[in-house]
């Protein structure tokens, strides 16, 4: 029979199903549909492995901490390339929903490295919510970012034939030069992001595999 969790395991617990729920409500409400399939997708798959590899039995700082750094560090590189490229107009495009620059730059480039920062010494105390977030960022940005590969043969929902930048109000939020990726129209089979989607998801996969194996001696 497997120990109660403890009060701190609970609360983790429970603020990790708070995130899983209310992130993808905020992102659907916000921008659209697409965040509650990859970022609730992300979530609820980071929560299920969290629950069963970390949540009772945190893994040791030096098996999971330095696979977490790379990955986000290489996260940071690939959000390099997703800003100069224009990810967020070209999604914005792709899917007709309003997503600003400044409100990728606030989420992405901003806010997410000080939660990183956070995760980082939280994984090296073996704070249980900061797995989840490990898990959630091996999953979601990491494996996740195979959908690079995918967005160039999507038809946008805007405009998909006309190859030149489209400045347009989407759901009354003003959203200018958005880009279209589409390889049919543009000739050329590529999505901003996607030449280094690889570095964040190379050690995310690593991780995912690592702690599965960890579990399974």
């Amino acid at each position: 029979m497997k120990n109660p969790l403890s009060l701190l395991q609970k609360l983790s617990f429970l603020a990790a199903c708070a995130f899983t729920i209310v992130a993808p409500v905020i992102g659907y409400l916000t921008i659209g549909l697409a965040p509650v399939i990859i970022v609730g997708g992300s979530a609820l798959a980071g929560l299920i492995c969290w629950s069963f590899i970390y949540l009772r039995n945190p893994v040791e700082p030096r098996i999971i901490l330095p696979l977490f750094i790379l990955t986000v560090a290489g996260l940071q590189i690939h959000i390099v390339e997703e800003y100069l490229m224009g990810f967020a107009p070209a999604m914005s495009r792709l899917f007709g929903i309003p997503w600003s620059e400044r409100s990728f730059l606030m989420v992405f480039a901003l806010i997410g490295p000080v939660i990183y920062t956070l995760t980082s010494l939280g994984l090296y105390y073996k704070i249980p919510i900061a797995g989840f977030v490990a898990w959630f960022i091996f999953i979601g940005p990491g494996v996740a970012e195979f959908t690079h590969f995918i967005f160039p043969l999507i038809a946008p929902d805007l405009r998909p034939n006309d190859p030149h930048p489209l400045t347009a109000f989407i759901e009354g939020t003003r959203i200018p030069q958005m880009p279209n990726f589409y390889f049919r129209t543009t000739g050329h089979y590529y999505f901003p992001g996607m030449w280094t989607a690889v570095f964040p998801m190379i050690p995310g996969c690593l991780a995912i595999y690592r702690l599965l194996i960890k579990t399974n001696k």
